[in-house]
């Protein structure tokens, strides 16, 4: 694993040492299960320190999968049935067929109060975020907590909330993009789709370019829809634990890579790259974007999900700014996040919920203004 600190993506301008250091954590921490870090979210013009909790939870990913977000967001049932499966051997595709990944709406507040019964300073500071959130939105979705909850949440609003098909997805070249990529970087080949190998690099290219494919065909149909309902149907029916959904996940992972290496490649050649950037490519296991393919991107939806400097990478990748109520920081600057923090005015708007920067629902139903 290398360990150049100072290469040109390590190398910030004066002052934000300190902001790397940071970021690469502390090895000798203990590795157990720990509370919900406080961490700092990346303000401008200068970005606010990420504390040494941009490394996942040291969890071996039987217990990532096991005390995480699966006991807070599964019944005892369900947790039992995913054990068995993972022994087995099969995939999530492996669930009921009407799984939805993406619940139906419940009252925010009644949410709030079946979860948050508690008497604890922590239990009576998500009940006011939960209140605050009302004010805006009146229902709030669950979404399955199975390590792809952020892509997950980000992608269903994006869909939801499609009017028309992204300049990017638009690009004549996207469809190559797999089979460019892999012939410049053979390390590439190494991408594993849903936790699998592919033995031929040329079924690897198009069983990648199919998902995306597939993430076009799914944006184009939901765009045309011109009723918000209709929409909510679609995707409904998309986001059902089926092959479909986890395609269009392998999609936005490669969109993710492919828009890392862009990024690291242009900061080696000098030019401006976003201060995440510099976040991204500090930690001791993505100092270059093979290294965030192999530790991170691959081992994605299985033994973690996304860390908060990768969400600056999925609104990059998808073009679109992700909105989070960090319902833990309330009362604090952090309560609202937006990644990126600077983001394009031409960029639509996706919005989350977290309790704890580690699983992410979706509120829904903006609450009408009223005026006397």
């Amino acid at each position: 694993m290398s360990t150049d600190k100072d290469g040109p993506l390590c190398r910030p301008p004066d002052g934000r040492k300190t902001l790397l250091a940071a970021a690469e954590g502390d090895e000798n921490k203990p590795t157990g299960p720990k509370p919900v870090p406080e961490r700092q979210v990346c303000t401008s013009p200068g970005i606010a320190t990420l504390t040494d909790n941009t490394k996942r939870f040291k969890l071996s990913s039987s217990q990532a999968t096991q005390e995480s977000e699966e006991d807070m967001y599964r019944d005892a049932e369900e947790i039992e049935r995913e054990k068995v499966l993972l022994v087995c051997g099969t995939g999530s595709s492996d669930f009921p067929e009407n799984k939805l990944s993406v619940e139906p709406e419940v009252g925010i507040m009644d949410y709030c109060q079946k979860e948050w019964r508690g008497t604890t300073s922590q239990a009576k500071c998500i009940r006011k975020g939960y209140e605050a959130v009302s004010q805006k939105f009146i229902s709030i979705r669950r979404v399955r907590g199975d390590n792809y909850c952020a892509v997950r949440a980000t992608l269903f609003q994006a869909l939801s909330q499609a009017v028309q098909l992204p300049d990017w997805l638009k690009r004549e070249d996207m469809m190559l993009l797999p089979e460019k990529l892999m012939e410049k970087y053979g390390w590439i080949t190494q991408w594993q789709l849903r936790q699998k190998w592919t033995s031929k690099v040329e079924n690897l290219v198009d069983e990648i370019k199919d998902c995306l494919m597939l993430l076009k065909s799914k944006w184009k149909r939901m765009s045309e829809m011109k009723a918000l309902a209709e929409r909510q149907v679609a995707c409904d029916e998309l986001f059902r634990s089926e092959e479909d959904e986890y395609k269009l996940y392998e999609a936005v992972k490669f969109l993710m890579l492919n828009t890392a290496i862009r990024l690291y490649e242009d900061n080696e050649k000098g030019k401006e790259v976003p201060v995440f950037a510099w976040l991204l490519f500090a930690r001791d296991t993505s100092s270059n974007p093979s290294q965030l393919m192999e530790n991170h991107l691959n081992q994605l939806g299985h033994t973690g999900g996304l860390e908060q400097v990768e969400m600056f990478l999925l609104a990059y990748a998808l073009q679109h700014t992700i909105q989070v109520y960090r319902l833990y920081k309330y009362n604090t600057d952090e309560f609202i996040t937006l990644y990126p923090n600077d983001p394009e005015e031409a960029w639509p708007i996706v919005t989350l919920i977290t309790e704890d920067d580690r699983h992410y629902n979706i509120p829904a139903r903006v609450c009408e203004e009223t005026s006397l």
